[in-house]
């Protein structure tokens, strides 16, 4: 596409789901607009391709979106209209476990409940309050550190959240219970005895009753293709196939933000920071990275369990322990023999993804930053545990190690899908102690990725609030 302007108000690096949540909110507030993508197409990890075999589609990067589905921002947009559908799995997630059974998150808080047997006032006790309180903090939980319109039910929510998950999965009586807890908390990619790991299964759990585990249809690009016509339709100019390496290199502007992390902030625009700025972005800390496997798949995988069957994700790690024990040895810099796996089936509910009679699978373990390690033999042999006949389902596959991720999506440095570590010490200085987060050193320009504040997740808020700064600082925009 060839520009027809030379200056813009605010230019946008990077077309992920923060990059164009910022272009949307900067555009529907009467600036002119540029979002620029390094990539031939739009969405960064809001991809889908035929990655195995012809007819198969599969999602490069994020697969399940419950904080896409919950989002405010995205909730205020009429995304249906620009041919976003989403679908529902019943059960959300299931977590199976060595004897044939398996915990289930339904979208149903008191069958989910009562399906944990004697955990099930444990689970009510911990989960309904938050559950209930959600639509009223969920502005605040996804937002830079404030005073919260809801200071009681924020804090009820933040005595939970600030624990560490092996502390909080002690309230469960049952294997279930803690199995079903661990998995969730497993999503923060870090050990699970850290401060705040709760956070991550807590919000995960609430949004799965209140707006569920949703898969887009025809694949997680649609997300993206979504948010992209949207902002087209308002007036914003989009231009792919341009990569971004210095300021030389974009056209005039007011504000620029930028959908990256900081060791590429730095090297795009770190001559025009601050001495104490550079050396705050320099010493950022990114998280364990993920090995990925895509399977084009003859038949369903066949869990023993049968909820495991009819779920759109599976945590697959077996007993709390087991869990704790390996995230550990991960973070620690080691490949363990079972580790755990999150693994997506989005064929079994959208029938666009794959040919007739046929299905696809999408997962993923946590393995050391930068890793080169093949995982596929140690993730097949862990499904295979719990599905035996999965190998003999196999058509195709496709793998990614840590570099090869970050050579797709330059933001997943070392194969850190979460923009960095998002442990306590990291939680309320990303990606800089600064009276905010989202502005850099330098006059007008911002960075809005998931590296500033609320952290990873297909959800936009990251870009939204970076965005709002911005329209305050430069543009004397105040948005509530």
């Amino acid at each position: 596409m060839e520009l027809q302007k030379t200056e813009y108000d605010a230019v946008v690096i990077g077309s992920g789901p923060n990059g164009l949540a910022a272009a949307i909110l900067l555009q529907q507030n009467g600036l002119s607009v540029l979002l620029l993508e390094g990539k031939d197409k739009i969405g960064g990890g809001l991809s889908t391709e035929e990655l195995t075999l012809p007819g198969f589609k599969h999602d490069v990067c994020s697969a399940i979106h419950p904080m896409a589905a919950g989002s405010p921002f995205f909730q205020s947009l009429p995304l249906h209209e620009h041919g976003l559908e989403y679908i529902y799995p019943d059960v959300a997630a299931a977590h199976p476990f060595d004897n044939g059974t398996a915990a289930l998150l339904k979208r149903s808080l008191t069958e989910t409940a009562a399906l944990l047997g004697k955990d099930q006032d444990v689970y009510l006790d911990l989960v309904q309050p938050l559950v209930q309180s959600w639509p009223g903090i969920v502005d605040d939980v996804l937002a830079p550190l404030h005073f919260p319109k809801h200071p009681i039910d924020m804090a009820k929510f933040g005595l939970n959240a600030i624990t560490s998950a092996t502390y909080l999965a002690k309230r469960f009586k049952t294997e279930a219970g803690k199995g079903l807890f661990a998995g969730m908390a497993a999503h923060s990619i870090q050990p699970l005895s850290n401060l705040s790991t709760s956070a991550i299964a807590l919000v995960l759990m609430a949004n799965g009753h209140l707006k569920g585990w949703p898969v887009p249809k025809g694949g997680s690009n649609q997300i993206a293709q979504a948010l992209a016509s949207y902002f087209v339709s308002i007036g914003g100019e989009i231009e792919t196939g341009r990569y971004i390496s210095s300021l030389h290199q974009l056209p005039s502007a007011k504000a620029v933000l930028f959908d990256v992390t900081p060791q590429q902030l730095l090297t795009i625009a770190g001559h025009q920071f601050s001495a104490i700025y550079k050396w705050q972005l320099e010493r950022y800390r990114y998280g364990m990275g993920v090995f990925k496997i895509d399977w084009a798949l003859d038949d369903a995988i066949p869990f023993t369990a049968s909820g495991a069957s009819a779920a759109g994700t599976v945590h697959i790690g077996g007993a709390l322990q087991e869990i704790v024990q390996n995230e550990k040895e991960t973070a620690g810099g080691k490949h363990p023999d079972k580790p755990f796996v999150l693994l997506a089936q989005q064929s079994l509910f959208d029938d666009t993804r794959a040919p007739k009679g046929k299905h696809t699978a999408w997962a993923y373990c946590h393995v050391p930053n930068g890793s080169y390690k093949d995982m596929t033999e140690i993730i097949e042999r862990q499904v295979e545990r719990f599905a035996p006949g999965f190998r003999e389902r196999i058509l195709g596959r496709h793998t990614f190690n840590t570099r090869q991720l970050e050579s797709y999506n330059p933001n997943f440095i070392g194969g850190d899908i979460n923009g960095g570590i998002i442990d306590l010490a990291q939680l309320f200085t990303r990606p800089a102690l600064r009276s905010s987060p989202y502005r850099t050193s330098a006059k007008g320009l911002y960075i809005c990725s998931s590296s500033t504040p609320p952290g990873g997740g297909v959800h936009g808020m990251c870009g939204y609030h970076s965005a709002k700064q911005a329209l305050k600082d430069v543009f004397n925009i105040s948005i509530k």
